[in-house]
């Protein structure tokens, strides 16, 4: 059963997603970041990627797999130190 979709969260998370967008630098890296963060913060008790992506309309798996393993951020990086 699809449960999430990204226009379904309330106006504060994009906000809130929108202090992190100069991390990213390209538009499908800020999708995918919403769409983890929106399934981590969803109600499914399974935290995992195939999970969050079966639970969400219009993300898949491997857009998710993609945004996590190729994503700009790392410790040597601190990219997101300020935040």
């Amino acid at each position: 059963m699809k449960q999430t979709t990204p226009a379904a969260m309330p106006p504060c998370f994009e906000k809130w997603c929108q202090r992190f967008d100069e991390a990213f630098t390209h538009k499908a890296q800020k999708t995918g970041f919403r769409n983890y963060l929106g399934g981590l913060l969803g109600e499914s008790e399974r935290k995992n990627l195939s999970q969050i992506a079966f639970n969400a309309i219009g993300v898949e798996y491997h857009q998710l797999h993609h945004f996590l393993t190729e994503a700009p951020w790392s410790d040597s990086k601190r990219v997101f130190e300020k935040f």
